[in-house]
């Protein structure tokens, strides 16, 4: 009599060997760093539990999407540590009702969680080359809540204004100006203010013409290029 072979966990479970291992360094990620960064939002954390991350990372580099650093992800760009993709989306509050401006597309991750968080996502890049990328992987696994632009992120996006939330995933000077009027009323924006080498996460909520304010805390982000952003040269 021949006895059947029990199947293994990973037929069990519908993963393959590498995406189980993927999944268990999502746990870490989670476990290990968010976490103990701060990372408190259940959504937020579920989100990014949830997401492949190692899709939107050269392929090269895949072994390493979980690490606790930013990584190159070609013209220039990076991808953000988990930490601070995780406290940048935490401070926005999101729900799921809203409408959201991301700016700086890149490798695409931040904007898959975004687009897993709230109800639809604006997403801006000047790279064209980052922005064509991020679109096939997004519709890969299955994103459609989201809609993507060529330009100058710093200008924001007017005709789809106001927005509930927006992020920036570059660092700028100073708040552009722009972003005030296209913040709904206490709306909130989350953006790296300062130098070109290093600059200050700040949380700033709209209130009536003006921003109330806060430091999140330090950080280094690649430059928000653009009319009011820094120029490029």
């Amino acid at each position: 009599m021949v006895v059947p072979r029990r199947p293994s966990p990973f037929q069990r479970s519908g993963l393959t060997p590498q995406q189980q291992d993927y999944q268990i360094s999502r746990k870490r990620m989670i476990a290990e760093q968010l976490i103990p960064a701060g990372v408190t939002d259940p959504r937020v954390l579920t989100a990014m539990a949830k997401i492949p991350r190692h899709l939107f990372v050269p392929e090269g580099m895949m072994s390493q999407a979980y690490s606790d650093h930013p990584l190159h992800i070609g013209e220039g760009q990076t991808i953000s540590q988990p930490a601070i993709v995780g406290l940048m989306t935490q401070a926005l509050e999101l729900k799921g009702h809203e409408k959201v401006l991301d700016v700086g597309t890149g490798s695409g991750y931040q904007l898959a969680v975004l687009c897993e968080l709230a109800k639809e996502v604006f997403s801006i890049e000047r790279i064209s080359k980052l922005s064509n990328r991020a679109r096939r992987i997004l519709y890969d696994i299955a994103y459609v809540n989201f809609k993507l632009r060529i330009g100058d992120g710093s200008m924001g996006w007017p005709e789809e204004a106001p927005f509930d939330a927006i992020l920036v995933a570059a660092g700028s000077p100073e708040i552009p100006s722009v972003y005030l009027s296209q913040l709904k009323e206490g709306g909130r924006l989350v953006i790296p203010v300062g130098g070109s080498e290093s600059q200050d996460l700040v949380l700033a909520i709209r209130r009536g013409n003006t921003f109330e304010s806060k430091v999140i805390l330090p950080c280094r982000f690649v430059k928000l290029i653009g009319k009011q952003g820094w120029r490029e040269t």
